[in-house]
């Protein structure tokens, strides 16, 4: 008997389906992702060989840039109802007799980049609106030893958050003594371990020696 042959017909795949998800998820990013806001000084990091990732919480990250500013940043830890950053400017505040209003204290919640305002500025960087203003105030943190604000911002950001872990981030050309007394003022309050981060290098291979 001869053999009965089936009709071949090439698959459809509907790929409609797949479209429709792909927008939904799309839209879903874009609606819910934050923009990285950048940094008030440009660092040129140096590099090591380190893959150590910086924690996503519970940080207080220095930024030191070449022309010897020094900026300070935290989050507001894992929960956002903890409010780390309100409370710490709060407490800045009190040091320096200076009373900050609720919106005040929101907006500097929500600022996600580092901040090198002198404290007695502070509610001028807080209510202005134009970007040039905030950049024009942002001359560092004083780190005199007559002013040494910086040394208070790391007091109570870990008497806030007692689970704080400090990071260094400089630039590979900050001068010496400025990375010097940054390190003296974190080890005054008790921080004697930190992260320091830099830009991971890139691995050089030697195929001879692999071929080996």
């Amino acid at each position: 008997m001869p053999k009965i042959k089936l009709p071949t017909k090439s698959p459809h795949i509907d790929m409609t389906p797949m479209v429709d998800l792909f927008s939904v998820v799309l839209t879903f990013l874009m609606l819910t992702t934050t923009m990285r806001q950048p940094e008030p000084a440009t660092v040129d990091t140096p590099f090591s060989i380190s893959e150590k990732p910086t924690p996503d919480f519970n940080t207080m990250t220095l930024l030191l840039s070449k022309d010897d500013k020094v900026f300070i940043n935290f989050d507001n830890g894992p929960d956002t109802l903890l409010k780390y950053r309100p409370k710490i400017l709060t407490e800045m505040g009190k040091r320096y007799n200076i009373e900050f209003t609720e919106a005040e204290l929101r907006e500097f919640e929500k600022m996600p980049s580092s901040i090198g305002v002198p404290i007695t500025k502070m509610k001028d960087f807080l209510d202005a609106k134009d970007n040039k203003v905030k950049t024009a105030l942002q001359v560092g943190v004083p780190i005199d030893s007559t002013d040494n604000q910086l040394a208070m911002w790391v007091l109570f950001a870990r008497q806030v958050n007692p689970n704080l872990q400090a990071c260094i981030k400089g630039d590979s050309k900050t001068a010496f003594p400025i990375v010097q007394k940054v390190l003296d003022i974190m080890q005054d309050k008790n921080v004697n371990k930190f992260n320091l981060i830099t830009s991971l290098e890139a691995a050089k291979i030697n195929l001879d020696e692999i071929q080996k």
